[in-house]
């Protein structure tokens, strides 16, 4: 039972985190505008430059699982300052680089430091809120990610049409302000130093950076140094005496179906981001600044009722979250499905429907996966979960490109004749299946009778 200054202490580092994680995921998307702008200042090729992005996101997937078991022995406010300093030190390396080396430097040093907020975003609200109100929390907690993505893009826009590019460099700094108040909010009990397994730690981590660089680059031999470095890793756990993942948290069911609908549930989830600018621009031919404005009031609304969402579940269950974020998912790939090319005011509407749903899934997946955890290995089981995120996206993003590039010259949806939709209507037909089917499951293996720590 928490105490009244314990409660106001949790209540004002979860408003800090909001701070930290809005930063954090605007850092990560805002140098997508100016990707052209350094290409030609650097006179780089499409690929070289792409890894301004790539190689922040793999870094940042990479170190969120490496934080997360950390944070299974190691104090958070430590695991925050070292990192938002990292963060702010790759900042300070991007905004005065003079080649691209260091551009390029700069960003994997700020995704190595950033890697710390996603791992603690989902940590903190587990470890600091009762389960009573725990959903609540989460979804205070996913209001910064919906500010960030929103903001992002527009920010950056503002910025680099006054200044040089670089000064998006300077916005992580921003987040420097915030550790004093961690270190004062966050009282942990003392946690028990084991062991780390860094060669445990390390071959995940090849695992992951092997398995993203296979999917962005369609590689065969990567994908079988995945596999292989993915063997290491399991022959590893199962020979140590202090793995860097038990091998028992994968043999709770619970856990390990929640991974699974969770993934698949953000893969379908970021056709949004990735599905939508696309269509946006070959369909409803809009320029980039308009395909923005388009997507904003999406997140403007999805950070609006995040708490809401949260008290949702605290109060009717995750259950009830789940079937109601299923609900607004389906409803928003149905409309996508059947007006694929329609007026961007209303594809504008579709979005409010499919981000509410995305943020209200995650919000009743994170506080439903936590529950299946025990004490000790709560850290590493939400960095996987966060991990995840990231996979998805990655693995979504090239199914979703492979099937544009392939195009469709009939809609599976009788609903749909606007020229060159079809394919983005086939894709969200499938997606409407994929949510079915997923909503099925959670129904059958998570119902309140079957499984009473998922509800």
């Amino acid at each position: 039972m928490q105490t009244e200054p314990q409660q106001q202490s949790a209540e004002k580092v979860l408003r800090v985190l909001v701070f930290t994680l809005m930063i954090t995921v605007m850092s990560a998307t805002m140098f997508n505008i100016v990707l052209p702008q350094i290409r030609a200042e650097f006179h780089l090729s499409f690929s070289q430059v792409s890894w301004v992005t790539s190689a922040f996101l793999l870094i940042y997937a990479v170190g969120t699982v490496m934080y997360g078991k950390l944070a299974d022995s190691y104090k958070l406010k430590h695991l925050l300052t070292f990192g938002l300093i990292l963060f702010a030190i790759g900042s300070l390396i991007g905004f005065f680089a003079e080649n691209y080396g260091m551009v390029l430097f700069g960003r994997i040093v700020q995704a190595a430091g950033a890697a710390v907020v996603p791992a603690t975003s989902s940590i903190i609200p587990v470890r600091y809120f009762p389960p009573e109100s725990r959903g609540r929390a989460l979804g205070i907690s996913m209001t910064g990610m919906a500010i960030g993505s929103a903001l992002g893009p527009v920010l950056s826009s503002l910025l680099v049409s006054l200044l040089d590019w670089r000064w998006l460099f300077c916005m992580p700094l921003f987040t420097l302000f915030a550790v004093p108040f961690f270190r004062k909010y966050l009282e942990e009990e003392e946690r028990e130093a084991v062991k780390m397994d860094w060669i445990g730690g390390g071959l995940l981590a090849i695992t992951i950076a092997l398995l993203l660089l296979a999917i962005t680059n369609q590689s065969l031999l990567l994908a079988l140094g995945c596999i292989l470095s993915f063997l290491l890793f399991l022959v590893r756990i199962q020979t140590t005496a202090e793995p860097f993942i038990r091998p028992g948290l994968f043999r709770s069911k619970r856990y390990s179906l929640g991974l699974v609908i969770a993934f698949l549930m953000i893969g379908s989830g970021y056709s949004f981001a990735f599905l939508s600018p696309q269509l946006l621009a070959n369909v409803n031919h809009l320029a980039p600044g308009l395909i923005g404005f388009v997507m904003v009031p999406g997140a403007i609304v999805t950070a609006f009722l995040g708490k809401k969402a949260g008290i949702l579940a605290d109060k009717k269950g995750n259950s009830y979250l789940f079937y109601t974020a299923s609900a607004l998912l389906l409803s928003s790939f149905v409309l996508f499905s059947s007006f694929a090319g329609v007026s961007p005011l209303l594809i504008a509407v579709f979005l409010i429907f499919g981000n509410v749903g995305l943020s209200f899934m995650m919000i009743s997946m994170s506080n439903a996966i936590s529950q299946s955890l025990p004490k000790e290995q709560i850290g590493v089981g939400m960095g996987l979960l966060a991990m995840l995120n990231f996979i998805a996206g990655a693995l979504a993003a090239t199914l979703y490109g492979k099937s544009i590039d392939g195009g469709a010259a009939v809609s599976w949806n009788l609903l749909n004749s606007y020229p060159g939709a079809s394919v983005y209507s086939n894709i969200y037909s499938a997606l409407v299946l994929v949510i079915l089917g997923l909503a099925c499951l959670y129904y059958r293996q998570f119902s309140r009778s079957s499984v009473r720590g998922f509800n």
